[in-house]
């Protein structure tokens, strides 16, 4: 099993004309990924590669049965891209656009909710069932199939992680990049809950950074509802406080959402720390260990 995405995924591209877009969903169609449709207002009843290109998602829902997106417009409308795919009925929309104003974010949210979708992002790398189906712009070659669920606020991070796992034999079931912006469609509570339900996912790396409350409020969940290893890496333990480092999301102000709190709540909820990014993968390796 997976969580969000596998095999019989239908993934349209919102953009699928413009130089990201087209780039990415190329890379998608070699993985594997069934991308079924685009769309780019304008130019309906063109091709991209065999890919049929519609002028709405609506119209590439109609025509295709995708139920889930990969959105790569510009910022300025990456928000009305979010609610048109939400309208037409996806069900898992990946916004990898970044710069996105938090409050157009915030609004697009609750209306994908509404609607009974999911968001993750947006600023985020997407989702990713190694050997099935990559939604967004994970790199696909790293990947391996397994048992290790990961969650993460940082694109490299991820992949960082995620090579480390593969190095040491140990594949991964789903990758999930939540995004780093302040205001996220989906969060590390509600990831980590379908990882826990998942029977193939035996256990879990998390990586979470400065700023915001989303680690602690996952140290919480994890010390009440988790019955899997969990593995932390928290980014920005020598960030200056009150300046913002990489993501809009990762600012810490005094000593709220600083790295060594998150890591403490972390540690006294049960997860493995990993120290330091290059020991991710071996303390995983060590937790899975203990574990049997």
């Amino acid at each position: 099993m997976s969580i969000l995405v596998d095999s019989a995924t239908r993934v349209l591209v919102q953009g699928i004309t413009g130089h990201a877009g087209a780039f990415h969903a190329k890379l998608m169609l070699e993985y594997g990924t069934k991308v079924v449709g685009g769309v780019t207002p304008g130019k309906g009843g063109t091709l991209f590669e065999s890919v049929p290109v519609f002028d709405t998602v609506a119209q590439a829902r109609e025509a295709t049965g995708a139920n889930a997106s990969a959105i790569f417009v510009p910022a300025a409308s990456a928000a009305d891209a979010i609610l048109e795919a939400a309208d037409a009925g996806i069900e898992l929309i990946a916004c990898i656009t970044e710069g996105i104003p938090a409050l157009e974010v915030a609004r697009a949210r609750a209306y994908v909710r509404q609607h009974g979708a999911r968001l993750i992002g947006p600023n985020c790398p997407g989702v990713i069932t190694p050997g099935e189906c990559k939604v967004g712009i994970m790199p696909g070659p790293i990947h391996t199939p397994g048992h290790v669920g990961v969650v993460s606020r940082s694109g490299t991070l991820t992949y960082e992680a995620i090579w480390q796992l593969t190095q040491l034999g140990l594949g991964q079931s789903t990758g999930v990049g939540i995004g780093g912006d302040p205001v996220l469609g989906t969060s590390f509570v509600e990831i980590l809950e379908l990882f826990e339900r998942d029977e193939e996912t035996l256990a879990v790396v998390l990586i979470g950074e400065i700023g915001g409350s989303g680690e602690e409020r996952a140290a919480d969940f994890i010390r009440g509802h988790m019955t899997k290893p969990v593995v932390a890496f928290i980014a920005g333990r020598s960030a200056p406080p009150g300046r913002r480092m990489g993501h809009a999301g990762a600012i810490t102000s005094g000593s709220s959402g600083t790295a060594d709190d998150k890591i403490r709540v972390l540690r006294e909820a049960g997860a493995h720390i990993a120290e330091n990014p290059a020991r991710i993968g071996e303390t995983m390796a060590g937790a899975m260990r203990a574990t049997r």
